[in-house]
């Protein structure tokens, strides 16, 4: 084998691909596919809040016609804090982001962090999400994957991006190949994650499309989210474009109207007025490289 052929082998991506496919629409994430986005508020703070936030995302994403899908946790379990708000829990939250789905016909996606609350969750969303810290957790991989529902696991801050091939083979030993892998940072300091944009490619080398989180990247741990000082929400915007021009499948934007009002994360989410701006310069990155495999071609 000549060393140009094998140079080839080597760099070129896999096929990859991650489908959602709900009642009334169809979202597709990976090789032959433009960016997608998967947006919400961090927690479901209110019905009122959700409805008008998904309403305006799904209007700002038709008009540039990039593929939602509408995220939000009815619960977050993962807190700093016993004290911290965790959310409505799945009796009222699971019944407000179905309401989304129906009245706005997106895809909806939300966390989960037990194994038996799975089946109840998977009845009410469209994708099940695993959050990072829950990577490994095989008993909750496991039991999303029986699901059938594609699944979204965000890679743990003290995983090496290669070492998310464990969470994948779990996910397909039972029979589900429906995966997304979400890049979230990586803890190389206290209270503070870095996003090595290396690990895009290296986890797209798996065989699974990836997302790249910018608004978890910023989150500065140990202090509150409530805190002004808990997050670096300006450097969203050059992380996300960063990501894009790496060859990232799709982008995790968590957004609210009113971040420093927000009950989680709100000194790390994106203020939705710059949201449209926002995309529209990633559609631009995104057609300047114009695919993850054309970046990876260029590779030596």
């Amino acid at each position: 084998m000549s060393k140009a052929k094998e140079r080839t082998e080597i760099t070129q991506l896999p096929k990859r691909e991650f489908v959602v496919d709900s009642a009334q629409s169809k979202v597709r994430i990976g090789s032959g596919h433009g960016i997608a986005v998967i947006s919400g508020p961090c927690v479901i703070d209110s019905r009122e809040l959700i409805m008008k936030t998904a309403k305006a995302l799904v209007e700002i994403t038709q008009k540039l016609g990039v593929p939602l899908i509408f995220k939000s946790s009815y619960e977050k379990d993962n807190r700093g804090s016993e004290k911290n708000w965790t959310g409505p829990m799945a009796a009222e939250g699971l019944k407000i982001l179905a309401e989304v789905r129906k009245e706005f016909g997106c895809p909806v996606l939300t966390d989960v962090h037990r194994a038996e609350d799975v089946d109840l969750v998977a009845e009410h969303v469209d994708v099940l999400q695993i959050p990072a810290y829950m990577c490994q957790q095989t008993s909750l991989v496991i039991a999303c994957g029986k699901t059938g529902k594609p699944i979204n696991v965000k890679k743990g801050q003290f995983l090496a991006p290669e070492n998310m091939g464990g969470a994948v083979s779990k996910i397909h030993s039972t029979g589900n190949k429906n995966v997304l892998l979400t890049e979230r940072g990586a803890c190389f300091g206290y209270n503070r994650l870095v996003a090595d944009m290396r690990s895009i490619p290296v986890m797209q080398e798996l065989g699974a499309p990836v997302c790249f989180d910018a608004t978890h990247v910023v989150r500065l741990y140990g202090i509150s989210s409530a805190d002004p000082a808990g997050g670096e929400p300006r450097f969203v915007p050059h992380l996300t474009l960063g990501a894009v021009a790496a060859g990232a499948d799709a982008l995790f934007l968590e957004t609210h109207p009113n971040p420093m009002e927000a009950k989680c994360d709100a000194a790390s989410q994106l203020n939705l007025k710059h949201y449209e701006s926002l995309l529209k310069l990633s559609l631009e990155v995104r057609k300047a490289i114009r695919s993850p495999e054309h970046v990876g071609e260029m590779r030596f």
